[in-house]
């Protein structure tokens, strides 16, 4: 109760004293109210306010529970929790802390975000330094990318940004090199375009086709991204990329199995 008592006070610009009176919804109706007033005062939400939650399937505790949020952040339960419902507000919970931290200056895309952005790119992708300067690299495509949304947060920018850190990890944006294609034409074309079930499909092909050359690459890639989205989840961290690339292992794991 504190806790949502803080979030609305910052939100709202009122002192706790005034909130604990003004205001009596849980963390799940306050973290829904937050991101619809966002949009009332104008932000730039492509797909609506909609808070979207995804329990995982399970018939015992601890329970896990997913939230996405407009500009397609995603945020996980971090608590041990023993119900359904004590996992919703535990993904809520940390889901509206980053929420409010997101409207500070800091979190908007500025020159300073860029390179710090771009060097943890390479950083994890163990990429070239020179490739970050390179507009015919998946580095470089990132960084024109993020400079072509400056001014926004990163909450905001969520959804754009996963997409290309799968098309990196994918290969795909390897494969856009090779045929030639420009920085400018890939980020036109994706930043045009929802992370849906159709692009999880294609990328899953992409998988397949790797486990048909090389037998137990789907296995320990989908192992390694379980560890990562576990860890990254009980640490109270961003979740979408991580998510999303154990979702698509997990569906061409599926359709492997099938045949």
């Amino acid at each position: 109760m504190e806790e949502e008592i803080y979030y609305r006070a910052v939100f709202y610009g009122i002192s706790p004293s005034d909130s604990i009176r003004a205001f009596t919804m849980n963390v799940v109706e306050t973290l829904q109210e937050f991101w619809q007033m966002k949009q009332a005062r104008g932000a730039d939400l492509r797909n609506g306010a909609l808070v979207i939650y995804e329990s995982v399937p399970s018939n015992a505790q601890p329970y896990v529970c997913y939230v996405t949020l407009p500009g397609g952040s995603c945020f996980g339960s971090f608590q041990n929790c023993p119900t359904k419902a004590e996992a919703r507000r535990s993904a809520a919970k940390i889901a509206l802390m980053n929420s409010v931290f997101n409207e500070h200056p800091s979190r908007r895309i500025s020159d300073d975000f860029i390179e710090k952005a771009v060097a943890e790119a390479r950083s994890s992708f163990k990429g070239d330094p020179e490739e970050a300067d390179n507009p015919n690299t998946g580095i470089g495509a990132f960084r024109f990318m993020l400079e072509s949304n400056k001014g926004r947060t990163m909450l905001e920018f969520q959804e754009l940004m996963t997409v290309f850190q799968l098309l990196h990890w994918n290969g795909s944006l390897k494969a856009m090199r090779e045929r030639q294609c420009s920085r400018q034409e890939v980020v036109a074309h994706y930043s045009n375009r929802a992370l849906d079930d159709d692009m999880r499909s294609q990328m899953a092909l992409d998988w397949i086709a790797r486990e048909q050359e090389c037998e137990g690459a789907l296995r320990r890639e989908l192992n390694q991204a379980e560890r990562e989205l576990e860890s990254a989840r009980i640490a109270g961290r961003e979740l979408r990329f991580p998510k999303e690339k154990k979702d698509i292992l997990v569906l061409a794991h599926s359709q492997v199995n099938m045949s």
